[in-house]
């Protein structure tokens, strides 16, 4: 994290976008508490509201969009030199295509909120042949109330944004997983109860 505060301390609009980018694609940059830096930087009047939003959002946006590319690109396969490196084992990609398959499109809105969860979403929307106007409509509404949601959160923290964000980040990962897993029940109920006896 001391990294990330300081490209972003440093390089401003750009440190964000590129970070967050980066970090949607699944490098291991802590991308919850960098956004809840920003709204602290908003807070403390070191950034501007609108450029910081916009960085965060497009950066966010690059990044998914990336991902949904590498999914169409490679399908369910994908070199194994970059699985590492992208955390991209087998079995999250198959857990991915299963909640992906359950729960449609929505979990590309809801699935930033789940940790380790949004690149993979995205890499299996590629994966499944999701038409990218779609993909673009949810993935990049996702993005925005995702970005919006911590920065906010860090904005209006101020001077203890550090000690907050990781008892919130944690809360919310936990109530959006649990709220997920709800979704996806639903949508499983549902699908049996529609079809045809």
């Amino acid at each position: 994290m001391r990294t990330a505060v300081h490209l972003v301390t440093h390089y401003g609009y750009v440190g964000i976008f590129s970070l967050l980018a980066l970090g949607i694609v699944g490098l291991p940059i802590p991308d919850e508490t960098l956004l809840t830096f920003v709204g602290y930087l908003i807070f403390q009047r070191n950034l501007h509201a609108t450029p910081a939003f916009a960085s965060a959002f497009l950066g966010a946006v690059c990044g998914i969009t990336l991902s949904y590319g590498l999914g169409r690109s490679f399908g369910s396969y994908i070199p194994v030199r970059w699985r590492r490196f992208l955390r991209l084992s087998p079995e999250r990609i198959e857990r991915a295509h299963e909640w992906f398959g359950a729960g449609g499109q929505w979990i590309l809105v809801f699935g930033y909120f789940v940790p380790g969860v949004r690149h993979l979403t995205a890499y299996a929307a590629g994966a499944s042949d999701l038409a990218f106007p779609t993909f673009a409509a949810f993935a990049y509404s996702g993005a925005l109330l995702w970005s919006t949601t911590f920065i906010a959160f860090g904005y209006f923290l101020g001077e203890g944004w550090d000690q907050g964000a990781p008892r919130f980040e944690r809360n919310l990962g936990v109530f959006m997983t649990l709220a997920l897993i709800g979704v996806l029940i639903f949508l499983r109920l549902r699908k049996k109860r529609d079809r045809p006896a």
